[in-house]
């Protein structure tokens, strides 16, 4: 059994309370040497993206709103910045979503295994999510390659639309290393983890070994 400091940074997929209303924190990763650095890094990309793409957007929107209906001009290039900040927003979402374990599983199959086969699947689906992953970043970043060789920009910004795009492949990127840690995590660790940090099928009355 691990010390009450080590079980409390660990989360519970099952204690959906746990997770969802868990306070805010600085995230520390639980890998070990340059993985848990490297872990701890892209933690803190997914939040600035995360947290400057939401507070953009309000920003943005707001202003947008009061100057349409206080001053009868909206901003012409508000659609635009809005539709740059959602791409961000998704695709550093999806690794954030990654690192907590809060993706949509089909997990029939799985549960219905042993500890010790559910160990190994989590491993094979870790390692086979983490190179799709890494391949659509490759093949997103050979995509905004050839957007930026036909020179289009956007007609209120006048910026590249290549620009716009590159936060996509960012997000692939982050998304596949963390599927990789993930792999990791479960050959070091005894448990099974659905993330980094996050155990698989833990209740309020079960312990981690």
């Amino acid at each position: 059994m691990t010390d009450k400091n080590h079980g409390s940074q660990l989360q519970s997929q099952t204690d959906t309370t746990g997770t969802d209303d868990a306070p805010l924190e600085v995230y520390e990763s639980s890998l070990p040497g340059i993985l848990g650095t490297l872990d701890t890094w892209i933690s803190k990309i997914e939040s600035a993206m995360l947290a400057i793409g939401v507070l953009l957007m309000a920003a943005n929107t707001s202003a947008n709103v009061i100057g349409r209906f206080v001053f009868q001009s909206s901003l012409f290039f508000s659609e635009e910045l809005n539709r740059i900040l959602i791409i961000m927003i998704t695709f550093a979402g999806i690794s954030y979503a990654a690192r907590h374990g809060r993706h949509i599983r089909m997990s029939a199959i799985f549960d219905a295994l042993p500890n010790r086969g559910r160990k190994i699947l989590m491993i094979v689906i870790s390692l086979v999510t983490a190179a799709f992953m890494l391949g659509l970043a490759w093949y997103s970043l050979q995509y905004i390659m050839t957007q930026a060789g036909r020179g289009r920009v956007l007609p209120s910004l006048q910026i590249p639309v290549w620009l716009t795009l590159v936060w996509v492949p960012v997000g692939f990127f982050m998304t596949g290393v963390q599927y990789l840690l993930t792999a990791v995590k479960n050959m070091i660790e005894r448990d099974i983890y659905l993330s980094t940090n996050v155990l698989e099928g833990y209740d309020d009355n079960e312990t981690e070994v």
